[in-house]
């Protein structure tokens, strides 16, 4: 009789990492099983594709790892505006738990391993009824929890979330702790183990921050303040390291230029603009951002646009626009083949897979 080992994914809060370590793990699965499967069984940002709501990061999932199953499988419940709203009026635990059940079975039964993605901490979804735990509990599947640290904060955080799983009968075989200091990385570690080790739970693995992994690039850039672009669209693909807002004079900006930057600027700072241009040719400055929806002079416009250099224009002011770019989440998409690599290396490099895949 086959039998489809699986584990569910979950973290202790939004933004741990989770999705990015998922792919990671998926692609490196894929090495040592012929099948692997995936699941989002609950979603709470989705794209509507062919008239079905479907979690974004099953369809990100889909396509990075080349999944043939059902997009309406992979992502069984989209937790759309209002959603709360109409369970607590009137509860529906019953259906949502057979949506599941039913989506893992189609998937699950020619698998060899199912990665099952949770969303957010071991409580996200206990309004309607679907926590993680829940969930987890559903698919009578073992849970790894993500999380990030430091020391303290990681064991706090996983000891939280472990009295739900816990509560709710899961069995937790694991945490991997993320985006830890490079440089911290040993001593952390030799910490995390000690405090795990107290709580009951071994630690799996332990990820170095990967600065890369956060760097937008410039369609991302676009899309989260509402740009229009006016040059350089096919090199939008470029990932920017720094952020230099045009509030000083051309000379010391060019203090601000670093490998990789990003000018934020009014379009009539000119100065500044010509600095950027010239800086453009050692990749110092890749790419412009031009706020107040100021034009700058013809001439002006007519080199950046001879050079080709990836420039948008906004409406909004220049700290407005910086503030928006700064508090972005950037979220790894499929032409990210860089960081797609990277997220393979790294679950492959600092997860020991031997003990991951102890069931």
């Amino acid at each position: 009789m086959h039998t489809t080992k699986k584990i569910f994914i979950a973290s202790t809060r939004q933004n741990d990492g989770k999705t990015v370590f998922s792919i990671g793990l998926m692609l490196t699965l894929q090495k040592y099983f012929r099948k692997v499967g995936f699941m989002k069984p609950v979603g709470q940002k989705y794209l509507i594709i062919n008239g079905i709501k479907v979690d974004k990061d099953a369809v990100l999932i889909q396509k990075v790892c080349g999944i043939k199953d059902e997009l309406k499988n992979l992502s069984p419940v989209a937790v759309e505006g209002g959603f709360t709203r109409d369970y607590l009026d009137e509860p529906k635990k019953g259906f949502l738990e057979e949506q599941i059940v039913t989506a893992y079975r189609k998937i699950s039964e020619d698998k060899d391993i199912m990665v099952i993605e949770g969303t957010g901490h071991a409580g996200v979804g206990s309004v309607f009824d679907m926590s993680n735990a829940d969930v987890a509990r559903i698919l009578d599947t073992p849970v790894v929890i993500i999380s990030i640290g430091g020391i303290g904060k990681p064991i706090d955080e996983v000891s939280l979330n472990l009295s739900l799983f816990r509560n709710k009968g899961v069995s937790v075989k694991g945490v991997v702790v993320n985006k830890v200091i490079p440089e911290k990385q040993q001593i952390v570690e030799k910490y995390l183990r000690k405090g795990f080790d107290r709580v009951g739970v071994p630690l799996l693995g332990v990820i170095p921050f990967a600065p890369a992994l956060l760097q937008p690039n410039l369609y991302q850039i676009c899309e989260c303040i509402n740009g229009k672009t006016l040059s350089g669209i096919n090199n939008f693909h470029i990932r920017i390291k720094n952020i230099v807002i045009g509030a000083m004079t051309a000379r010391h900006a060019l203090d601000y230029f670093k490998q990789d930057s990003l000018l934020v600027t009014p379009g009539d700072r000119e100065d500044l603009i010509l600095a950027a241009i010239e800086s453009y040719s050692t990749n110092e400055v890749r790419a412009l951002v031009l706020t107040g929806g100021l034009y700058p002079h013809k001439s002006i416009l007519e080199l950046i646009k001879k050079y080709d250099i990836p420039t948008m224009i906004v409406s909004e002011g220049t700290y407005e626009t910086a503030s928006l770019i700064h508090e972005l989440v950037v979220k790894i998409t499929e032409e990210d083949t860089e960081k797609i690599d990277m997220a393979q290396k790294l679950v492959e490099k600092h997860i020991n897979l031997e003990e991951f895949l102890r069931f």
